[in-house]
């Protein structure tokens, strides 16, 4: 689990689907009204209070957004009550999404390279490259791989790079696009294998 202070009022959590494991559940119980699951956003958020000095009161906004391979953000956002109300009171609002993007994260750019051609033999050649922040992303849609097992797919893509917990429309607005659309097999164009 990490977690990062935003503001003075909001923190997120990232969580892959390891931590949900080890804690015996599955992406599956996210969408039912567990006690465990219950018992996991209680946990996480005094974790979270602990570890980033952050005292929750008052009511608690909290948005799940599930990414389709690397687990789930939690953006929690702190609404401060009226000072007539009781202190110790903290309430929370928890909303769900999830997210069908694949878009993972790469520091190096040879990795990409190195990614490209282990893709070629198996036929995958879409995909979007961009470029945000020193680092490269290559973001699928599910029609890039609908030929290819996505367990699999995810699997061999985590050998060569992270989860990305960035969102396809924060790239499209502050990253710079690269390569549109065929990103794989124009790299393994530009650079073949001996």
């Amino acid at each position: 689990m990490r977690l990062e202070r935003l503001s003075s009022n909001q923190f997120k959590i990232f969580l892959t689907f390891d931590d949900l494991s080890e804690r015996g559940l599955t992406k599956e119980d996210l969408w039912h009204d567990l006690p465990e699951m219950q018992a996991l956003f209680h946990d996480m958020m005094f974790e979270a209070s602990d570890e980033l000095d952050f005292e929750l009161e008052g009511i608690l906004i909290v948005q799940v957004h599930l990414l389709q391979a690397q687990g789930m953000l939690i953006i929690v956002t702190q609404n401060q009550l009226d000072d007539e109300k009781e202190d110790d009171f903290v309430e929370m609002k928890v909303t769900l999404d999830e997210s069908k993007e694949l878009i993972f994260l790469f520091d190096d750019f040879e990795d990409i390279i190195q990614l490209a051609l282990y893709l070629k033999p198996l036929g995958i050649l879409g995909g979007d490259l961009y470029h945000f922040e020193n680092n490269y992303y290559l973001h699928f849609l599910d029609e890039d791989i609908e030929t290819f097992d996505r367990e699999h797919f995810i699997a061999v893509l985590s050998e060569f790079s992270s989860a990305s917990v960035l969102t396809i429309e924060r790239l499209q607005e502050y990253g710079k696009l690269l390569i549109h659309n065929n990103a794989i097999e124009a790299l393994q164009n530009y650079f073949p294998t001996n």
